[in-house]
């Protein structure tokens, strides 16, 4: 009786074992999940990647101008690169790249500023000495210099708009990739003869 009741308890331990096992392995590697994060962890500044830094050093766009980009008004940089192909005349390219230089110095300052404040972010969490105020300061300052080199991105798109004609600008839309041919469909209130015509249509 005893040795049954042994064996009955062995078989039973035996059993939650082989049990336990099959379910440990998926156990333990939904416990790990890993981060998008990962990898980030090595960079100089962890809100900005070295395409982020490169771009905001050249003065480059950094998305900031889509709300005019993708609103048909057209941007001094990519004007200047389709200039060929819209085209602009000497005098709209010259005006044109008169707006580009100056955006741009504004841009480069405009990033440097940035940078400056997502580094000491970075410094202030890093070294572990970061306050709820010191925070609120922080990034306070990050906000208004991305708010300036957003407002010197747009601003351009706005000073640039009045150089261009109703069919340059939907040629660049074309080029860009952002509207339908626009010899088939003329738009409203224009004469589609002269429209065509001013488009390059056949």
């Amino acid at each position: 009786m005893i040795a049954t009741q042994r064996l009955a308890h062995l078989l039973l331990l035996s059993l939650a074992l082989a049990f336990s096992c099959q379910w440990a392995v998926p156990v333990r590697a939904a416990e790990t999940p890993e981060s998008p994060y990962a990898g980030q962890q090595s960079r100089p500044i962890k809100s900005l990647s070295a395409d982020d830094l490169a771009e905001l050093r050249r003065g480059g766009g950094w998305g900031l101008a889509r709300a005019a980009e993708l609103n048909g008004m057209p941007g001094p940089a990519h004007l200047l690169e389709l200039k060929d192909k819209i085209p602009l005349t000497a005098e709209q390219a010259a005006a044109i790249a008169a707006i580009f230089e100056r955006m741009r110095a504004a841009a480069i300052a405009g990033g440097q500023r940035l940078i400056a404040g997502e580094r000491a972010l970075e410094a202030a969490f890093a070294g572990r000495t970061v306050t709820g105020p010191a925070l609120r300061a922080l990034l306070s300052e990050i906000g208004r210099a991305r708010t300036a080199l957003r407002h010197t991105h747009l601003a351009a798109h706005l000073e640039t708009l009045p150089l261009l004609t109703g069919a340059q600008i939907a040629r660049y839309n074309l080029l860009r990739g952002y509207s339908g041919d626009p010899c088939a469909n003329p738009p409203k209130g224009h004469d589609p003869a002269m429209w065509r015509k001013h488009n390059g249509c056949n």
